[in-house]
């Protein structure tokens, strides 16, 4: 439980530099975004992906 905990956290403090740098996390090719009258309809499937992939690598290399 504690090495997924150290695991989770460097994933988010990640997530933050890349945003922090100027990569555009949230707004990749491939995200839905509707907009319609005052409504709004956002789905960011790219982001969702990549995310997954991320992940994907890492767990296999910790499983290692």
């Amino acid at each position: 439980m504690g090495r997924l905990l150290i695991v989770v956290g460097l994933v988010i403090a990640g997530a933050g530099l890349l945003i922090v740098f100027g990569v555009p996390l949230g707004r990749l090719p491939g995200d839905v975004v509707i907009r319609r009258g005052n409504a709004t309809f956002y789905f960011p499937l790219g982001t969702s992906i990549l995310v997954s992939v991320i992940l994907t690598l890492l767990f296999a290399i910790l499983r290692r």
